[in-house]
């Protein structure tokens, strides 16, 4: 018990050190003078409580004795009473290797792999996800050989964490993940697989999303179905994060999605008509079903006009920007695609963009109903930048604010790791080079290298993958 008594020696030399009593130091810390007497025989252990108010009553900075408190946990009966509450201090003072080393100690004993689950839960909801990681990955590790649904549970909870703005780096947990995914509670599986069809379709895996949002349909389909039927909620049956009908109307909204991004805009607006009358089969009749069907219905109005627009109809320009500009969370995605649209047909949008120039970039990711993630609109912005650029080259022939606008795009498109948007930039760049002056070179060379950054680091991870 050398380090649990490194904790008792160094309480009492500074009682020495310093003139104080026993009683006089129970007093300073707030601790019962004969708790303190047990505590300094060895007797008792220390409590976190207690750890804390000796640390304070010491002068001393509170994770101090933090190192020395992980052999006190397992010096005498392992009690999780004391252990949680220093796993939740470490996670909240950011001393996460203490959690690890803890984690690490109590998994010696496979029987702590539920309690340390329940942690890593209470953790995740307190937004402590690092400190959560730790536990979940232990977790994993200790049931890699099970086909549990905790196991499945902790790997969702491990690419939710790991999710950010290096798109390549969310590719690689997403198909990490999606092998657990069918082994989900339903209630899990419905949101795991919406979070999987984000990060696939920034990487525009368009294919793959609609798969995801054909097998989101048949899972929610199947449950809404059951629920009508059933005339009350079985006692312990998780809920979803959304009501069933939700995850139907989103699946065809994704569906539609990616129609849309394989240029097929028929099919595109078949889903279209799908997701924007709920009404006719949505059973519930609350205000909260009433907002969801009415925003699913201003989606299916906005995006009917995007389409026939994507189609040709050009004639159905104003029309859509009339419209989208009463949907202030909805414009930038809009004008995006009106770019791409006048791109490809050739008109003239430059009203548009003055119109709507305080919408771009975007720069909330709130709407009325649900939220854009951050990393979805660093995308949509790195695409916008490359296809306003086309269209800067194409129409007004402003070559400088168009290659502005290129190095713009790429330099985001490298913060974001998007590969095929540093890709577009980097293209667009070597055809228009001779119209570039040398500081855009120069911005152009550096960018360059960081490209070569990336590259090198995706092959270490490939490597260490093999």
């Amino acid at each position: 018990m050398g380090s649990v008594n490194s904790i008792r020696e160094k309480l009492m030399q500074h009682m020495q050190s310093n003139n104080i009593i026993h009683s006089q130091f129970a007093d300073i810390s707030g601790i019962n003078s004969g708790t303190l007497s047990r505590i300094l025989q060895g007797n008792k252990p220390i409590s976190m409580r207690q750890l804390i108010a000796i640390t304070a009553g010491m002068g001393l900075p509170e994770d101090y004795f933090f190192e020395d408190y992980i052999e006190e946990c397992f010096s005498f009966l392992i009690s999780i009473r004391r252990i949680r509450p220093f796993i939740f201090r470490c996670a909240e003072l950011d001393r996460l290797e203490y959690v690890e080393q803890i984690v690490n100690r109590l998994l010696e004993d496979l029987s702590y792999v539920s309690v340390l689950f329940d942690i890593a839960e209470e953790l995740f909801s307190n937004n402590r996800r690092l400190a959560a990681g730790i536990l979940y990955k232990g977790v994993s590790e200790a049931e890699k050989y099970q086909h549990s649904e905790r196991l499945a549970l902790c790997q969702y909870r491990l690419f939710l964490i790991e999710l950010g703005d290096d798109l390549e780096e969310n590719l690689r947990a997403a198909t990490q993940f999606e092998l657990y995914v069918n082994r989900l509670d339903e209630a899990d599986q419905l949101e795991a697989l919406k979070q999987l069809m984000h990060v696939f379709g920034m990487v525009h895996k368009w294919p793959k999303v609609d798969a995801l949002a054909k097998e989101m349909h048949r899972i929610a389909a199947i449950q809404y179905d059951l629920q009508c039927r059933s005339e009350r909620i079985e006692e312990g049956q998780k809920l979803t994060e959304r009501p069933l009908y939700y995850y139907i109307l989103y699946a065809y909204l994704a569906r539609a999605t990616a129609s849309e991004e394989c240029g097929d805009y028929n099919r595109a607006l078949t889903f279209v008509d799908l997701y924007a009358n709920g009404e006719s089969w949505v059973q519930e009749k609350d205000e909260e079903a009433s907002q969801i069907l009415g925003q699913f219905a201003e989606w299916g109005v906005a995006n009917t006009y995007l389409y026939r627009l994507m189609s040709g109809e050009v004639e159905v320009l104003n029309e859509y920007a009339d419209y989208i500009a009463s949907q202030e969370d909805e414009i930038f995605i809009a004008v995006r695609h009106i770019v791409q649209a006048a791109n490809l047909y050739g008109f003239n949008v430059d009203s548009i963009l003055e119109r709507f120039a305080a919408y771009i970039p975007y720069q909330s990711d709130k709407t009325e109903f649900g939220e854009y993630k951050p990393a979805i609109l660093k995308e949509s912005y790195a695409q916008f930048l490359s296809d306003l650029a086309v269209y800067r080259f194409n129409q007004s022939k402003d070559t400088i604010t168009a290659i502005k606008l290129v190095l713009e795009g790429l330099n985001l498109s490298i913060t974001i790791n998007s590969g095929k948007n540093i890709i577009t930039c980097m293209t667009l760049f070597e055809q228009y080079r001779d119209c570039a002056d040398l500081g855009a070179k120069e911005k152009y060379k550096k960018l360059s290298s960081e490209v070569q950054r990336l590259n090198a680091k995706k092959s270490v991870v490939l490597l260490d993958t093999l």
